[in-house]
């Protein structure tokens, strides 16, 4: 028996037979009704992504092509409605949104320290733009992704008061004349 290359998967086909696959031969091939919706190398990317999930994350030798070309395709999927949620909410004019989850991580996950500076300078972003509505959402999840906790406390209940406290601060400092609503969820 010949040995599977290290960067190799086998796929089983419908037929019976398995077929060698690197990540990237593999995803040359499965780009099909997905082309419209993406482009080849983000197609490409996710391909590589779902690769690795069955050959490293799960430590698969094999997989059938139709397992694969699910799991794909729940990826895709996922993205596409991302990217209408996205463009639903750039469609409603004088609308801006921000979610906080995402201050959280690209704070740093658990520091508040770095979390509140970070979340006044997307304030003043957001405002520079002059909209009609200030939008954050994710507001419970960024708070126990900050605190570290997996049920809400009052510990939690705590920070979120802080959060919209600060937000109400840094939008009546920042906002000058302009007015418009803040929506926290």
């Amino acid at each position: 028996m010949i040995a599977l290359a290290a960067d190799c998967m086998l796929f089983e086909m419908t037929g019976g037979e398995s077929i060698p696959f690197s990540a990237e031969m593999i995803s040359a091939e499965m780009v099909g009704d997905s082309a419209r919706l993406f482009d080849e190398e983000f197609l490409r990317n996710a391909a590589k992504a779902v690769f690795h999930y069955f050959k490293h994350d799960l430590g698969r030798q094999s997989v059938s092509m139709g397992e694969f070309a699910g799991a794909l395709e729940k990826v895709l999927r996922g993205f596409a409605l991302t990217a209408k949620a996205v463009a639903e909410v750039n469609s409603r004019p004088g609308m801006l949104e921000s979610d906080l989850r995402r201050l959280v991580r690209e704070s740093g996950e658990g520091c508040e320290l770095f979390f509140f500076p970070r979340l006044r300078d997307e304030v003043r972003q957001q405002l520079r733009q002059g909209p009609r509505v200030l939008r954050f959402n994710g507001l419970r999840g960024a708070v126990k992704q900050l605190i570290g906790a997996q049920r809400w406390s009052l510990r939690c209940q705590d920070l979120q008061d802080q959060i919209v406290g600060y937000l109400r601060e840094c939008c009546s400092a920042e906002a000058g004349k302009a007015e418009f609503a803040l929506l926290v969820e």
